[in-house]
């Protein structure tokens, strides 16, 4: 049987990688080619993007995949997914028109202030879109460029989202994917197209989107990269959080929560129908896609960039696994923390000193904060378990569905303390997969596209079959 090589370009907001896929015999295997840092960048008082580092990583990326290659062989397609609700301005000629703001910047406060401010106007957009009221809105962020800048409708002709951009660069093809447009406020929620009352509230141009694409559309070969001659550029679903979903072992009759842990933690479930209405509006229920166009029915809790930002505090942090495991066996050996966090706090949404921010938090509930790291490594597990729970019994009463287990992927799902955690308060199994989950769920949808794979489903019995996974147990 032949093997299919799959080019995987995974971007999320700390890092990027590339990373090779090979298919052969209903398994595949991951070859990480190139991996990179990633951050925002402050230019007097806004966040951007490097747009031109990440564009020049995604090419080295897929060099190296090119020369990873067993000789003769050749890589049969590529796929981009990002973190969401970031986007490029372009015109006509694809030029950037504007800055490529990140999504923590404050220039958001404003509108989401008013919003929340005017119930009617709050309830009528969640109708509409099924996504709540949040910072970091693709819609919030529009809303802002065109009032501070009205000029820029002259000069943009398209709002590509960030995976969309990137493969506009590799084949010259502009396109909104499904997914990643699910994550903007702006998607009808009943439908697969734009939500005319948002697009009008927000004051955005129409004009600027096309009919999303569901995933696995072929959107050309590409373009200027040496090497992939012949290679698809494949919309895979262009949403990170949507290819670790994809690629979930998840059991057929629906009963498994799905939790993509890292920067964020992304709690939700797959559903054939939104969920709507004023418990979710107030839960912040955000009904994002799946590939295929049903919903992914989640709430965001700020996940480990509790961490990340308290880390920045401290001169000494780990750097190796061994320093890593040092870190958790102290932090698994500091008592329980007699106050928890409540991970939904706007305050440790992008804070100037996070450990600052949580030890406020703290005083506030007449608690002590922790002096070393391990201290606040326990108090942010801990607290994240909390949250996970709190998410999933919101869910399962809305959705009317009984959760019997809580599946993980991401960088969280390494750490045991926090999946311990999870268990113990949600009173559930966690089972953690040694799985790339965004890259695996971002080939798969490549293998489905060049006909590899029958479905997802079947994709997903095959991988299933071969995962390591941990599974712990709740606690009494």
């Amino acid at each position: 049987m032949a093997k299919i090589y799959c080019a995987a370009v995974d971007l999320g907001a700390t890092s990027g990688r590339v990373i090779l896929g090979t298919w052969s015999r209903d398994r595949l295997d991951l070859k990480e080619v190139h991996r990179f840092p990633n951050a925002f960048r402050s230019v007097g008082s806004h966040d951007y993007w490097e747009i031109g580092s990440l564009w020049n990583e995604i090419r080295t990326g897929l060099a190296k995949a090119v020369e990873a290659l067993p000789k003769g062989a050749s890589i049969a397609s590529v796929g981009v997914d990002t973190w969401g609700v970031d986007h490029v301005l372009v015109n006509d000629a694809g030029r950037i028109v504007f800055p490529v703001h990140a999504y923590r910047d404050s220039r958001t406060q404003r509108g989401l202030q008013r919003l929340a401010r005017t119930p009617a106007a709050l309830e009528r957009i969640y109708a509409a879109t099924g996504i709540p009221n949040v910072f970091y809105n693709a819609s919030l962020q529009l809303e802002e460029t065109i009032a501070s800048c009205p000029a820029v409708t002259d000069l943009a002709s398209r709002c590509l989202f960030l995976p969309d951009y990137f493969n506009y660069l590799l084949s010259g093809k502009m396109e909104n994917e499904l997914t990643i447009a699910s994550t903007s406020q702006l998607l009808d929620v009943n439908s697969t197209d734009w939500s005319q009352a948002a697009l009008k509230h927000f004051h955005i141009p129409p004009s600027w989107f096309s009919k999303p694409v569901l995933a696995g559309a072929k959107l050309g070969l590409v373009k200027g990269q040496p090497g992939l001659e012949g290679a698809k550029v494949i919309a895979v679903p262009g949403h990170d959080t949507a290819c670790a979903y994809d690629a979930m072992p998840a059991a057929p009759d629906g009963s498994d929560l799905f939790l993509s842990s890292g920067t964020w933690s992304l709690v939700g479930c797959e559903s054939d129908k939104p969920v709507l209405g004023p418990e979710a509006l107030k839960a912040h229920v955000a009904n994002e896609r799946i590939g295929d166009g049903r919903y992914r029915p989640l709430t965001n809790v700020i996940g480990f960039w509790l961490l990340e930002g308290v880390m920045k505090d401290f001169a000494k942090r780990p750097r190796t696994d061994a320093e890593w495991k040092a870190l958790m066996a102290a932090a698994a050996k500091a008592p329980a923390p007699k106050q928890l966090l409540d991970v939904s706090d706007p305050a440790f949404a992008n804070p100037t000193s996070m450990r600052a921010a949580i030890d406020d938090h703290l005083r506030k509930h007449k608690a002590t904060p922790p002096k070393v790291l391990a201290g606040y490594m326990r108090l942010i597990t801990d607290s994240l378990g909390k949250g996970h729970a709190d998410c999933m019994r919101s869910l399962s009463r809305m959705t009317g569905k009984q959760f019997k287990r809580i599946l993980i992927v991401g960088g969280g799902s390494k750490n045991g303390l926090m999946c311990q955690a999870t268990a113990d308060a949600a009173g559930l199994p966690v089972v953690s997969f040694n799985l790339e989950g965004t890259a695996v769920g971002n080939i798969a949808r490549q293998l489905i596209a060049l006909g590899e794979v029958k479905d997802l489903a079947s994709f997903r019995a095959s991988l299933a079959r071969r995962l390591e996974k941990l599974t712990y147990t709740p606690r009494a």
